[in-house]
């Protein structure tokens, strides 16, 4: 009889974290979560890329179940290929909270996800996409950015840090929205109260699991909610310091298969196991 499994649901952010810089996934990666489907836990992909993004990288994992994209605003159900929960964020809020960040810091750079699981990446002049893999829609000018519901605002500036913008940020935008920082250029404007916590907490209902069965991995101040709501948190060794100062364990970085060493401690023999 195989033992009994420490976490039924493997929560994990994708840049940075369970994809290589190339966007690929490895083959121990991939090999240590046919260990985790073997044993009957889940594994769940918690991102800040919105659903549309999200999708091929799912048919890579042969993955037909949820998944928490948009920074927490989307519950995706990958059979379905539809939305089962999803939060937009008002175009007036984010407006105003654009012209106060520009208060403080000068132009910025802005794009825009739009909501739905055809929704499509914009981006204004200036703006320059951190992953360039990422598909995106150029337009001509900030107004053309609104005309669909959109689940979040990316924000870049010429000059400041990414920590430095995100400070400002949080500190002029109040409730106008939840500010995020995901990634190398990437700051974000998502639902007040968003986080990838709110996400992750719905997908769990969904599948009847709550915080004591989950572990979490992440590499980014966007993954601090996450780390805060599961049993266990994991920092990558590529990991913002912010994350690491949190996480209850630094593995490997992603490109060392850092994951793929946790769940392989974890999930020792479990692919032996249910062959028995």
């Amino acid at each position: 009889m195989a033992p009994p499994i420490a976490y039924s649901l493997i929560a994990t952010d994708l840049d940075g974290t369970l994809l290589r810089g190339d966007d690929t996934l490895s083959d121990r990666t991939l090999d240590a979560l046919a260990r985790v489907a073997a044993a009957g836990a889940q594994h769940l992909v918690v991102t800040g890329r919105p659903a549309p993004r999200v999708r091929p990288l799912l048919d890579d994992l042969g993955s037909t179940g949820l998944a928490v994209c948009g920074q927490g605003a989307q519950l995706y159900d990958a059979g379905a290929d539809r939305l089962l929960w999803s939060v937009t964020l008002d175009q007036e809020l984010a407006e105003t909270a654009l012209g106060k960040i520009e208060a403080e810091v000068g132009e910025v750079y802005a794009a825009v996800d739009q909501d739905g699981v055809d929704g499509l990446t914009l981006i204004e002049p200036g703006y320059r996409m951190p992953h360039p893999t990422l598909p995106a829609v150029r337009v001509m000018r900030r107004d053309d950015l609104w005309g669909e519901p959109i689940s979040k605002v990316l924000l870049r500036h010429p000059s400041l840090s990414d920590d430095e913008l995100a400070a400002t940020a949080r500190s002029v935008v109040g409730s106008l929205a939840t500010v995020t920082m995901s990634g190398p250029g990437t700051v974000e404007l998502q639902p007040c109260g968003i986080t990838k916590a709110t996400g992750l907490a719905l997908a769990a209902e969904h599948l009847g699991l709550g915080p004591r069965e989950t572990i979490a991995f992440g590499d980014m101040p966007n993954d601090i909610p996450m780390f805060d709501w599961a049993a266990r948190s994991v920092a990558m060794a590529n990991a913002h310091p912010e994350l690491k100062a949190i996480a209850d364990e630094v593995t490997l970085s992603n490109e060392d298969d850092g994951i793929a060493v946790v769940l392989e401690r974890l999930f020792t023999g479990s692919l032996v196991d249910s062959a028995q």
